[in-house]
């Protein structure tokens, strides 16, 4: 699947979509809980200051007593002490809702945070499962934006946008009861005109779920850009590109602006139409509270609290619009999240898989097709037996199928017809892990991860002790190299190694090899980017790694190819040649021949000058 081209169908299936994400909210359910509770007297502490008017202004500034009867006891207040109880109150109250706020933001950070890294692993867990051909269909930075970027987005947003809605839900139904206190007249007249003013917030679940795609398609461009940027800045220095990348940096960003001005395009007025719809409101309301004091059946006091109520509930409202609004994003990200958790890694363990456990005859290709596209072959009804402690070298034209034959033997990508059979067994009867298990190998760019050396070899083998590993480094010709760091075995190497010289990688790779000590060794043109020197090293290392080993090499290199015990010729995805070097260098007019004569005999006159 592309993963740029999702569409986020189930964004608007909100019961489905928390159906799913619950099993990761249910953890924290107490914590969640606890900042809902939080929530409804904090958003309830908005209508003090509105409440506290009213009483301010008809006893305070009216200069009358408050009193107040109940089960026969009178409370009776001065106007004076209410002028100061009153913002003494407000300032009590206050403090009250900045603690609770203060409280309330921890823990939704809190949870948003462990369900968004729950998230992650699980995605993170399934990325790493995923077969080959996955990442040769997606780009670097797709894969880190849906990655990375729609869980932090869905997780953290679902908790944090639905406690913002409750405590703007509650804080509006405060507001809205200090209003019916003061007037439910006017209180009708007012919550309609918001009620209608928030309507056109309705309209928007579709852009921002055509939006929030646009944008995660381009924001993964732009990352694939900066990646290309940096892992190929020697080609780029080379060949003069840097005005041709930064062309590239270039459109993406303004794609991105023009994807989010389009959406404020469409979406910009309704904030003015809002304003516009609750003026009338207040209009309205400013006209027959006029009416209702004059006649009577309000005070000033009551007018004023509800006009601060009215004022303050836009607030609320806003925020529930725009939490309605993140909310819709929401649920797009979380959409394309499940699209990512839907998908099923096409190499898998078929049920009632067994182990390999040990190698004991040989590997057999068995009428072998596959293709990478329908309907373009690499491979056809190939047939090929490699006896168990055989070294086969497999040479051929370029893009005959000499990698994805080999590649097919740890099961990076499936046969589409025939069979890769161990001792007679298709390799896919047998566990992933322990088919890989056998396997090791040794490409022509190996990739060094982050760390020192001795985490890069170990990764071979986790399990190695000291004695194992250092008779790997000697046989992989690492000891001298290794003594001039300055730490050592434990020096850090950078991001890919690539402050190492090829030969120095390679050589790594290939202690990594030999230290997982497995019966079946892949050297997919081990040596073929290295010069005489370097090759020379690393071709000693291969030596010590091949033995008592059964072997497929694809290599360019003479003294790798006329070592092996057979040659095979793969070409346009068909064996054409099998035999050894003297039988093959033999037959005139012969494929090997042709093929030695092009590139090997300079480098054997070279060798014997």
């Amino acid at each position: 699947m592309k993963l740029d081209m999702t569409q986020a169908k189930d964004s608007f299936r909100y019961s489905l979509l928390l159906s799913r994400i619950f099993p990761y909210i249910k953890p924290y359910l107490f914590r969640i809980f606890i900042g809902f509770v939080i929530s409804v007297p904090l958003g309830l502490l908005d209508g003090v200051t509105a409440f506290a008017i009213k009483p301010y202004l008809d006893f305070v500034i009216g200069g009358k007593n408050f009193e107040y009867t109940y089960a026969g006891y009178t409370i009776s207040i001065s106007s004076i002490d209410m002028a100061l109880i009153i913002p003494f109150a407000v300032i009590f109250f206050a403090v009250v809702q900045g603690v609770l706020k203060y409280l309330n933001d921890y823990i939704t950070t809190w949870t948003s945070q462990r369900i968004t890294n729950d998230v992650k692993i699980d995605l993170f867990h399934r990325l790493v499962c995923m077969h080959p051909k996955f990442y040769d269909e997606n780009s670097s930075g797709i894969i880190i934006s849906r990655y990375m970027g729609d869980p932090a987005l869905a997780s953290t947003g679902i908790v944090s946008q639905i406690k913002e809605l409750v405590t703007s839900v509650c804080g509006a139904l405060g507001l809205i009861a200090v209003m019916l206190y003061s007037s439910w007249r006017l209180t009708v007249i007012g919550v309609f005109a918001l009620c209608v003013a928030f309507l056109p917030v309705v309209l928007l679940r579709k852009r921002i779920r055509d939006t929030s795609n646009k944008s995660m398609v381009i924001g993964g461009n732009l990352t694939t850009n900066i990646n290309e940027t940096y892992n190929g800045n020697k080609v780029m220095a080379a060949y003069g590109l840097q005005s041709i990348q930064e062309q590239y940096f270039i459109n993406q960003t303004w794609d991105a602006f023009r994807v989010s001005m389009s959406l404020t395009k469409r979406t910009a007025w309704m904030s003015p139409i809002m304003y516009l719809i609750a003026s009338f409101g207040i209009a309205i309301v400013l006209g027959y509270g006029t009416y209702l004091i004059n006649s009577g059946h309000m005070t000033a006091g009551s007018f004023a609290s509800f006009i601060t109520s009215l004022l303050l509930l836009y607030k609320p409202i806003k925020s529930m619009g725009g939490a309605l609004a993140t909310l819709q994003a929401v649920f797009v990200a979380m959409g394309r999240v499940f699209e990512l958790f839907d998908l099923k890694p096409e190499i898998v363990n078929k049920e009632n898989a067994v182990e390999l456990t040990e190698f004991k005859n040989n590997i057999s290709f068995e009428n072998v097709n596959f293709e990478y596209v329908s309907e373009h072959p690499i491979l056809k009804n190939l047939n090929l037996t490699v006896n168990k402690n055989e070294t086969v070298a497999i040479v051929g034209n370029s893009g005959g199928g000499k990698s994805t034959l080999v590649n097919l033997i740890p099961r990076f990508y499936d046969v589409n017809s025939g069979a890769v059979k161990i001792d007679g067994v298709d390799i896919r009867d047998f566990t992933l892990e322990s088919l890989r298990r056998n396997i090791a190998v040794v490409f022509q760019d190996n990739f060094l991860f982050t760390g020192s050396i001795r985490t890069n070899i170990l990764l071979g083998n986790v399990n190695a002790n000291d004695e194992e590993l250092q008779t790997v480094i000697e046989y992989a010709h690492l000891q001298d190299f290794i003594k001039d760091l300055p730490e050592g075995i434990d020096t850090e190497l950078g991001e890919r190694g690539l402050s190492l010289s090829g030969g120095q990688r390679q050589r790594i790779a290939i202690a990594r090899a030999m230290i997982r000590n497995t019966p079946i060794v892949i050297l997919d043109e081990a040596t073929s980017a290295l010069d005489n020197e370097s090759e020379a090293i690393v071709q000693r290392a291969m030596d010590n790694l091949m033995k008592n080993k059964t072997v497929f090499i694809i290599a360019h290199r003479l003294s790798t190819i006329k070592n092996a015990d057979r040659i095979v010729v793969v070409n346009d995805g068909e064996i054409v040649e099998t035999g050894t070097h003297e039988e093959l260098i033999h037959i005139p007019n012969g494929h090997y021949k042709v093929l030695y004569d092009m590139q090997f005999k300079n480098q054997e006159e070279m060798s014997n000058v």
